[in-house]
C-alpha cells in the first residue's frame, strides 16, 4: 500500500488548520515550546482511571511470577517466554511446540465474549473518570482496522476478533461519559534493535527477518502513521506513548507530532499526553509525568501533573501464574488511590482483560468496592489539591492523609483513628471550623489548639462505619485553614 493513502488524514489535518483563516501554529516542533502547554484541567481533576492491557499476549497469559519488579509483565510474553530461548524451551515449546510462534496465538485471540457496553458499566460503577486502551503493544498487534501499510494482516480487524475493538469501546465508554484515552507503543519487537539483548532485537532472528520493517520506513509509514490514524479516527482524550527507551525522540518524530497533535487534533483542547516520547524524556518533557509500580516516585509530585499505573497484581496483562496472595486487596488499592492524590497525582489502575474479552472476577470486585467507596468519599478525591502542612504529631506509621478543595479541608485515615488527632496548619479562631465523617450521621467533635485541630473521632458501632475500607472526615470552614497548605 503505497504512503498516499494515509491523504484522507493529513487531508482533516489541512482542513482543520485551514478553518483557523491561516493562523500560525500555536506550538512549535522544540521541547521549549511544547512543554509550555497547559495541562486541561479536566485530567488533574478526574484522578482516578482504568488501564487496559489487552491483546493477542492475553492468550498465552503466563509469565513466571517474580518477586523483582516488572518481571512478571505477562504482556511481555512474546519477547520474555517465545523470545526467551531458555523459557520458550520450559514453556512455550512444552505447552505450543517448537514451530509454534508468537503470531500463531493471533487467531486465538477471539474476544468472543467482549461486551463493551459492559466493561463501561463497569468502569463506571468503578467511580473512574477516564479509560485507557493498549492500542498496540510492543507485539505490532492493533486493536482497530488500520491502514498502515505493514499492518494489514496484523490487526484486530484481520486476525482474531474480526473486530474494531478500539471503535466499540471507545464509543461504549464515551456514552456513560468517561473520557477514552488510547495506549500506543513507538516500538515493536518484530523490527525495533535493543543493546539490552545478546542478539540486538527482542525475538528470534527467523521472526525479525520475517516481519521486520524497514528502518527507513518504521517511523513515517508505521508508528507516526497510527498515531495520526487514532488521532482522526477515535480523537482521545489520553494519549499515553510507551516504548521510546531505545530510540531519542528526534529518531520517533516526537517533537514534529506534539506540535500537530497540539495544534491540529480535532480535539486539541481537551487531549492530555504522557512524557514516553524518547530516551531520557520521561519526567523531562511531554505532557504529565509517569511512574510505573512506583518507578519514579522520587521525580514526581505536586509541582508537575504526574499519574501513577500499575496492575491489582504485578502484571499488567492477564498473567494466569498469579494467585490470590499476588493480588492486592480492596482495602490497600484504596489506601494507594489515597496516597496517590494526597501527592498531586492521578491513579491509572489496570485491568488484563482475557482473551475472550470477559474481565476476571476478582478485578471486577476489586473495581465495585472502589466504586463503594467512592460513592462516599469521593468528595475527597476528585478535583482537589495537595494539603502541604497536614502532618500530625507524634505519627509513626502514616495513615492520615490530606486533600483540600475550595475551603473545606479532607483527612483520609487508612486505619480508624483509635483517639483524638492533630491538623496541623488550621489558624486559631473563636469558633473552631465543622467537621463531618463522609457517609456517617455521628457528630464530630474538635477543637483548635497552637494552630491544629484536634478531631475527636466519634464512637460508632461497626454496624454504623461508612465506608470501612478508608474513612474521610471533612472540615468545612475555610478562613481555619491556613493559606500555607494550599
Amino acid at each position: 500500500m503505497p504512503f498516499t493513502s494515509y491523504a484522507p488524514y493529513l487531508l482533516l489535518a489541512g482542513l482543520a488548520t485551514a478553518t483557523r483563516a491561516g493562523a500560525q501554529p500555536t506550538y512549535q516542533p522544540t521541547w521549549a515550546s511544547l512543554d509550555q502547554r497547559p495541562m486541561p484541567q479536566w485530567f488533574t481533576e478526574a484522578k482516578f482511571g482504568i488501564f487496559i492491557h489487552w491483546g493477542v499476549y492475553s492468550v498465552p497469559a503466563y509469565r513466571p511470577v517474580s518477586p523483582r519488579p516488572y518481571e512478571t509483565y505477562a504482556e511481555w510474553y512474546g519477547a520474555d517466554v517465545y523470545g526467551n530461548a531458555a523459557l520458550r524451551e520450559s514453556f512455550h515449546n512444552k505447552n505450543y511446540g517448537p514451530t509454534f510462534t508468537y503470531r500463531d496465538f493471533g487467531p486465538l485471540f477471539r474476544a468472543e465474549l467482549f461486551d463493551p457496553a459492559r466493561w463501561a458499566d463497569l468502569f463506571v460503577r468503578a467511580g473512574a473518570r477516564y479509560v485507557v486502551l493498549t492500542s498496540k503493544h510492543h507485539d505490532g498487534y492493533s486493536l482497530w482496522p488500520t491502514t498502515a501499510p505493514y499492518k494489514q494482516q496484523w490487526n484486530s480487524a484481520a486476525v482474531g476478533p474480526k473486530r474494531d475493538l478500539v471503535g466499540g469501546l471507545a464509543q461504549a465508554v464515551r456514552a456513560r461519559g468517561l473520557k477514552m484515552g488510547l495506549y500506543y507503543s513507538l516500538m515493536e519487537w518484530e523490527s525495533t534493535p535493543t543493546t539490552s539483548r545478546p542478539g540486538g532485537y527482542y525475538l528470534p532472528p527467523a521472526d525479525i527477518a520475517k516481519h521486520q520493517i524497514p528502518d527507513a520506513q518504521y517511523v513515517e509509514q508505521n508508528s507516526l502513521w497510527q498515531l495520526k490514524e487514532l488521532v482522526t479516527r477515535y480523537q482521545p482524550a489520553v494519549l499515553f506513548a510507551d516504548g521510546e527507551w531505545d530510540r531519542p525522540a528526534e529518531y520517533w518524530k516526537s517533537r514534529e507530532f506534539l506540535a500537530w497533535l497540539y495544534n491540529n487534533a480535532p480535539n486539541k483542547a481537551e487531549v492530555v499526553v504522557n512524557d514516553r516520547w524518547g530516551r531520557g524524556t520521561r519526567s523531562q518533557h511531554g505532557g504529565y509525568y509517569t511512574s510505573e509500580y512506583a518507578s519514579d516516585n522520587d521525580k514526581v509530585g505536586a509541582h508537575h501533573p504526574w499519574e501513577e499505573s500499575r496492575g491489582m497484581g504485578q502484571s499488567y496483562g492477564f498473567n494466569r501464574a498469579e494467585n490470590i496472595d499476588d493480588y492486592l486487596s480492596s482495602a490497600q488499592l484504596v489506601h494507594q488511590l489515597i496516597d496517590i492524590v494526597s501527592r498531586g497525582g492521578n491513579l491509572l489502575l489496570n485491568i488484563g482483560p482475557a482473551a475472550d474479552g470477559t474481565i476476571p472476577v476478582l478485578m471486577q470486585e476489586r473495581l465495585v468496592d472502589i466504586g463503594n467507596w467512592l460513592a462516599i468519599n469521593g468528595e475527597a478525591i476528585y478535583g482537589t489539591t495537595p494539603w502541604a502542612p497536614g502532618l500530625t504529631q507524634g505519627e509513626k506509621t502514616r495513615t492520615l492523609y490530606y486533600t483540600a478543595k475550595g475551603n473545606d479541608l479532607y483527612v483520609l485515615a487508612t486505619a480508624w483513628p483509635t483517639a483524638p488527632f492533630a491538623v496541623a496548619g488550621v489558624r486559631p479562631t473563636r469558633k473552631p471550623p465543622h467537621v463531618t465523617l463522609l457517609g456517617s450521621p455521628a457528630p464530630v467533635k474538635c477543637t483548635t489548639k497552637g494552630g491544629q485541630l484536634i478531631i475527636q473521632p466519634p464512637a460508632l458501632s461497626p454496624a454504623q462505619i461508612p465506608s470501612p475500607l478508608a474513612y474521610v472526615f471533612k472540615v468545612s470552614g475555610g478562613a481555619a485553614l491556613s493559606a500555607a497548605g494550599r
